[in-house]
């Protein structure tokens, strides 16, 4: 019976999430669409390649020493600090591409002892659900201590990852910001310099089209009103995805209680 109880509460926790959070499936397919959108896929194609992205924000948050990979055939970018590496995925076709790296690089800045708890933590949680599902569905031991252990633990790695993700997806935004600004303006100043050092008078012409062409305000002020838009989805959705994957578990545990 007590199994049970727990189910239905996991349920009507879910919901109450669901609700309190505003998480709503056309919100989700919104992220998919905005994400990528060709216009805004263009302007972000204006900026260097991930990896060049990715260094170059390291050195504005004064942290060089973190590897940098990019593995295309991997779905998710990830800071990894056990190892201090940052993964690219393969999202050159998104214009979110520069928030995201900024995400990662965040991640490296934040407290490292924090961090390896997080990851530890996240590994042992994990372990500990499959040895206690293993237990339970061969009886052994007391399943309702198991998952009440589970519970707890899962409270625990709440606190601690939604702090590490939302922190870095509300800064994010604004390092990206400045990141795409400092770019501009060194864009520009380089083409500037490149055709005043020629000092042909036929290229004028060609040296406004050339800035014409390049980087602007507007096109900054186009990706981060975008970005603050996913955001405003994204942040709420990522708290409602880390309790929602506990709750799941919770649920297969009662489950293969009462079998």
């Amino acid at each position: 019976m007590e199994y049970i109880v727990i189910i239905i509460i996991s349920i009507i926790t879910i919901i109450l999430l669901k609700i309190g959070l505003n998480v709503r499936l056309k919100d989700v397919k919104k992220i998919k669409e905005i994400g990528y959108d060709k216009k805004l896929k263009e302007v972000s194609d204006k900026f260097p390649e991930n990896k060049e992205i990715c260094e170059d924000i390291l050195k504005k948050l004064k942290n060089e020493n973190v590897q940098i990979e990019e593995n295309k055939e991997s779905k998710v970018s990830l800071y990894i600090a056990a190892t201090n590496k940052i993964i690219i995925a393969n999202i050159k076709d998104t214009f979110t591409r520069i928030q995201t790296i900024a995400h990662e690089c965040l991640h490296s800045i934040q407290n490292r002892r924090i961090l390896l708890f997080n990851f530890a933590f996240s590994n042992i949680l994990l372990l500990y659900f499959i040895v206690a599902l293993a237990l339970i569905l061969l009886n052994i031991g007391n399943s309702l201590i198991y998952i009440l252990v589970f519970i707890f633990m899962s409270i625990i790695q709440y606190a601690v990852r939604s702090y590490l993700e939302n922190e870095a997806m509300s800064k994010a935004i604004y390092v990206a910001k400045d990141y795409m600004e400092e770019y501009m303006k060194k864009s520009q100043d380089s083409k500037e310099k490149e055709f005043q050092e020629q000092n042909i008078p036929e290229q004028k012409s060609h040296t406004k089209g050339a800035l014409e062409n390049s980087i602007t305000e507007e096109d900054i002020q186009t990706i981060t009103e975008n970005c603050e838009i996913l955001n405003k989805i994204g942040i709420p959705l990522t708290s409602f995805y880390i309790i929602f994957t506990s709750v799941v578990k919770i649920i297969i545990l009662c489950v293969g209680a009462i079998v």
